[in-house]
């Protein structure tokens, strides 16, 4: 049975791991059901955070004024899962975040996975729902603070634990999945594209979503595109 793992969530400022960015990560260590060490920070996103992430999780673009960025913090989010799994409510989509932080920090960051989501549908197919948040219910398990890191982290820790004992036998419980997203490292935007981009917002009087020092060199290409397209050289 698996009797350690690093229960894990992450909030960002949208689905996106290309171009979306984190702004809270929460992890705890948990073994034999026990919380033993805990991890929780907020992130400047470098980019602003929507009304509807806002509404979502209370996360406010003030918030994360001073917060460390990603790669400020990824070395000790890698350094806290170490070798144990990470357990999470699709936890793809989390992973799949650390894992492009970490490349781009030229770290490797553990791929033995425990989703929750899939072990839900397996044991609880009647639940009309499952998400995070309506299983928690299904289950009378106390969320916390809804759609913040630290708190999801633990409340699929608690999912894990209430759905073992409907079936202690299931795989889930006994057999990681190998957690499989294919990224490569960034390339910062070159600076015959931000002299480019910058003639061309003043040109045409636009207001980038991003700012062109936070782009990529394929975000920063894809929108001199898209200008172009739009409003002509």
């Amino acid at each position: 049975m698996i009797d350690r793992y690093v229960a894990l969530d992450i909030e960002t400022t949208g689905l996106s791991p290309s171009t979306d960015r984190i702004i809270e990560v929460g992890m705890a260590r948990v073994e034999e059901g026990i919380v033993t060490e805990s991890y929780s920070t907020l992130v400047y996103p470098g980019i602003n955070v929507s009304e509807r992430i806002e509404e979502l999780t209370g996360i406010c673009n003030e918030d994360l004024i001073g917060k460390p960025r990603i790669e400020d913090v990824i070395g000790n989010i890698v350094e806290f899962i170490g070798d144990w799994p990470i357990l999470g409510h699709n936890v793809i989509f989390d992973y799949s975040f650390l894992k492009k932080a970490a490349i781009n920090a030229g770290l490797t960051i553990n791929d033995d996975g425990i989703d929750t989501l899939k072990i839900a549908r397996r044991l609880v197919p009647e639940a009309e729902h499952k998400s995070l948040t309506f299983l928690c219910e299904y289950f009378n398990i106390n969320p916390g603070r809804s759609h913040r890191a630290y708190d999801d982290a633990i409340s699929a820790s608690m999912l894990y634990s209430a759905m073992k004992k409907l079936n202690p036998e299931d795989s889930g419980f006994k057999e990681t999945t190998q957690l499989v997203y294919s990224v490569k490292k960034d390339t910062p935007v070159t600076q015959a594209q931000k002299r480019y981009l910058q003639a061309l917002v003043s040109k045409h009087n636009l207001k980038l979503e991003i700012p062109i020092e936070e782009m990529t060199k394929s975000m920063a290409s894809r929108q001199i595109d898209t200008i172009i397209a739009q409003y002509g050289k």
